[in-house]
């Protein structure tokens, strides 16, 4: 009789049951399943590539930990259990796999520079016993193999290839959640569940100015689908709410949940179709799925661009002479000192949630780089160190993109940013939600300060240079 074929499932950026690829196969190709998370701790504890800054913040450390936490309660009620480990992922599960005399390891791939060092290494190491990876895809909407084109001739302008897929591809069905799992019989020690103080972080106290308090997990992803698409019919009306700044609903607020892969894109995709049926299809409800094809989108071209998309001259391989790597302005900048009330606002609601909206991104990513002249990199590593939704590739896409070394197939992409704050701020409803010291400057005067008298400064209980930064830039060249 032959032994059972004992696979290993590692769980990286793919943290649910539903639409698995790789626990689809595992399970497919299997006898009995061990599923293994591991918190790499060169992500969790280690530092950002150039600048230092905390590679993992608290805000998405303690995301993380409710998401294995979820996952590892979902196997528990199949009968099985998740094990959980600190270190590094191609030793450990090279030891797991040696141990457990494994035939196979499963994982969906990652596509960027320091995931693939990992995987590249832990395969080397399975060579040695005669033991392999089997990879498969777990974060896009398309499969690469749908794709009217190879990887490497993914259009470089998103609407070439957004018009390319719509009309060709058609999305697969989402792969079912399983019912049995196939438990390993191997008595494995589970592992304790880190904290986010092992990580090197104090505890997260309740934001009540926060948007959305965001949990981790499968369970919670789908109850915020649930939620955005028929409890409130919100997603009827996202086009319009898109850039607002203040409540839970403007947007989706999906990202946290698809970064770290707690929810499918096609099982999102499926479920606006089956809105669009059930009650409605307009413009927003396309809208959510145009977002979707963003992210795919993005993933191609790091895929396509690989390590450049990371340097300071990006896929264009040019660079400004004017980006400097300035602390001191970094730090004003990152800190929400600016002087610049609709800036500082989104800084601090960043610094204190790890979330920002998709406009106050754009916005505070212009000004660093295209008003301060602070190296644009400064601003990637500060986002991929404290959000809450980091994704590789749609972070440094989107860097790219703001310092015009990207696909943008618009030159000199720049923000007015009096413009910006005026036409979706206009009440000042936002930044004095973020800026409490300026709560009582009249609307008309919340987003040029520069223009208070002494006599009004007194009035209001402001005074520049005390309670709130002078404006560190000359705001009037906005105003012209």
């Amino acid at each position: 009789m032959s032994r059972p074929k004992k696979v290993i499932l590692w769980f990286r950026q793919d943290l649910r049951l539903h639409d698995n690829e790789a626990l689809t196969q595992a399970l497919e190709q299997g006898d009995e399943l061990i599923p293994v998370y591991i918190f790499d701790e060169r992500v969790f504890m280690g530092k950002t590539r150039d600048f230092g800054l905390p590679k993992t913040d608290k805000f998405r450390a303690q995301f993380i930990i409710e998401a294995v936490q979820d996952l590892r309660e979902s196997f528990q009620q199949r009968g099985s259990n998740l094990i959980v480990r600190v270190g590094k992922p191609e030793e450990i599960l090279f030891e797991l796999a040696q141990k457990y005399n494994t035939s196979w390891i499963f994982c969906n791939r990652e596509r960027t520079d320091e995931e693939e060092k990992v995987q590249d290494t832990l395969e080397e190491r399975l060579w040695s016993i005669g033991q392999e990876i089997r990879y498969s895809r777990g974060k896009m909407l398309y499969y690469t193999a749908d794709l009217p084109f190879p990887v490497t001739h993914t259009p470089d302008v998103f609407t070439h290839f957004r018009k390319e897929v719509e009309k060709y591809v058609r999305i697969r069905p989402a792969l079912p959640t399983p019912g049995d799992v196939k438990p390993s019989k191997d008595n494995i020690e589970i592992g304790e569940m880190p904290t986010i103080a092992d990580f090197g972080h104090e505890s997260i106290d309740f934001e009540p100015r926060a948007a959305i308090q965001f949990k981790g997990g499968e369970t919670a992803a789908i109850q915020r689908l649930e939620h955005y698409l028929w409890e409130t019919d919100a997603v009827a009306d996202y086009f319009n709410t898109r850039n607002e700044l203040l409540g839970e609903d403007y947007s989706t607020k999906f990202s946290p949940w698809l970064a770290q892969g707690c929810i499918s894109p096609k099982l999102i995709y499926h479920e606006v179709e089956r809105y669009q049926i059930k009650r409605t299809k307009n413009k927003s409800t396309y809208w959510v799925i145009f977002e979707l094809l963003w992210r795919d989108f993005f993933r191609l071209m790091a895929k396509k661009n690989g390590k450049t998309i990371f340097q300071k001259g990006g896929p264009k391989g040019e660079i400004d002479p004017k980006w400097r790597n300035d602390v001191r302005l970094f730090n004003i900048w990152k800190e929400g000192k600016t002087g610049v009330p609709f800036i500082d606002a989104n800084m601090r609601e960043i610094a204190a949630t790890g979330f920002m909206s998709n406009r106050g991104r754009q916005n505070v990513a212009s000004f660093l780089v295209k008003d301060l002249h602070v190296n644009w990199q400064m601003g990637a590593e500060y986002f991929e160190s404290i959000l809450i939704d980091y994704d590789p590739a749609s972070n440094w896409g989107n860097w790219n993109y703001v310092a015009g070394i990207g696909n943008d197939p618009r030159e000199n992409r720049y923000f007015n940013i009096l413009s910006q704050a005026k036409r979706y701020d206009g009440q000042g409803e936002y930044v004095k939600h973020w800026l409490p010291e300026l709560e009582n400057i009249p609307r008309e005067k919340v987003h040029r300060l520069d223009t208070l008298s002494f006599d009004e400064q007194s009035s209001f209980g402001v005074k520049l240079g005390a309670q709130y930064p002078k404006s560190m830039i000359n705001m009037g060249k906005w105003a012209k």
